[in-house]
């Protein structure tokens, strides 16, 4: 047993060459692509990652592509992965390339590091697999197996467990192979050592080296801090129709959902009675309310928690935008808390 060491280094090149999982971003790793995969798994499984990551490419298929595109352009290629910070600091760093770089992402992890939502972990991933740079890329499933091969039972949001962790791997990165180890790495997390108390033990090609394997933790590894309680918000949430149009309107530049397009909605659960003398101050002309189906929608400090109500208006009402069902579906990113709203229009 060596936990994390050099001896974990040909082993898992091994298995990695042996067979990984064939992803659009592996085939052709070119920086630009190699970012913006990483930009879009983050908090993201990778299955549903592949379709967006093909329609972006397609749409925006290198730097100066991006940092010439409308606001409504990426967003809209970014519908449904939430997190829309991240796509903006995508676009704010394609800007800032073209400026400073010639529309080409620097091969030098301290001026990645310094770029819009660009962390640690994606700093590595970029230098490492796209050019060659010995440095680690340490994400939640490394940091997952670095626990299980230590039999560390440090939580692993520990801040001194993440640099310890970086700097123990960045000590062993191979000159001729960073890329293929820090994606061996990341493979055996997400495919065997899986989280949850589930790990694939007898599937793992360095279990000869693991402590919390032969100790009998390592399905109760790693540690996590505990986290805090989401807080709960109850909102009504309006699918609003004039005619054959969908009202919209657009959220603040700062806060929650940043300047995206969504569907009006009011704090708490308003009774019909309460709607309509809410709407009615508001100056809205409603001619009818329905009841839709309840949602719940979890971000990470928040969970909202949604009454529908379908509002037909014989007018348009103010501060709303009102655009068609197609537009809405081909122009407008909506966030995906109110798909399950917007679906009635499909029926």
């Amino acid at each position: 047993m060596s936990g994390v060491s050099k001896a974990i280094v040909q082993p898992l090149l091994d298995w990695y060459d042996a067979g990984h999982r064939d992803l659009p971003w592996r085939s052709e790793p070119t920086p630009y692509r190699v970012w913006v995969s990483e930009i879009m798994l983050q908090q993201t499984r990778v299955e549903a990652v592949r379709g967006y990551f093909s329609r972006w490419m397609n749409a925006l298929p290198n730097i100066p592509a991006l940092a010439a595109a409308d606001e409504a352009v990426y967003t809209k290629l970014w519908e449904g992965l939430g997190y829309y910070s991240r796509v903006r600091n995508l676009h704010r760093a394609a800007v800032l390339l073209c400026e400073q770089y010639g529309g080409e992402l620097p091969a030098d992890y301290d001026k990645l590091l310094s770029l819009p939502g660009v962390g640690e972990y994606t700093a590595g991933a970029v230098a490492s697999i796209a050019f060659g740079l010995p440095v680690p890329a340490v994400d939640g499933n490394v940091l997952r197996v670095a626990a299980r091969l230590d039999n560390d039972f440090t939580p692993i949001t520990d801040a001194k467990f993440k640099k310890q962790t970086r700097e123990r791997f960045a000590a062993l990165m191979p000159s001729d192979r960073p890329g293929d180890l820090n994606q061996s790495l990341m493979e055996l997390g997400a495919t065997v050592c899986l989280p949850n108390g589930a790990p694939r033990c007898d599937d793992c090609p360095i279990q000869h080296l693991c402590e919390g394997f032969h100790r009998g933790n390592a399905a109760v590894l790693p540690l996590r801090a505990a986290k805090k309680a989401r807080r709960v918000e109850n909102r009504t949430v309006l699918l609003v129709r004039c005619g054959e149009l969908v009202g919209l309107r657009q959220r603040p530049k700062k806060g929650l959902l940043a300047g995206l397009w969504e569907l009006p909605s009011l704090d708490g659960h308003l009774s019909p009675d309460e709607l309509r003398a809410v709407l009615t101050e508001m100056g809205w002309s409603v001619r009818k309310l329905l009841s839709l189906r309840p949602d719940k929608h979890i971000f990470t400090h928040v969970e909202w928690h949604m009454n529908g109500v379908y509002v037909e208006l014989d007018a348009p009402a103010p501060a709303l935008t009102f655009v068609t069902p197609a537009e809405l579906r081909d122009a407008y990113a909506l966030p995906s808390a109110f798909r399950s709203f917007v679906s009635v229009l499909e029926d």
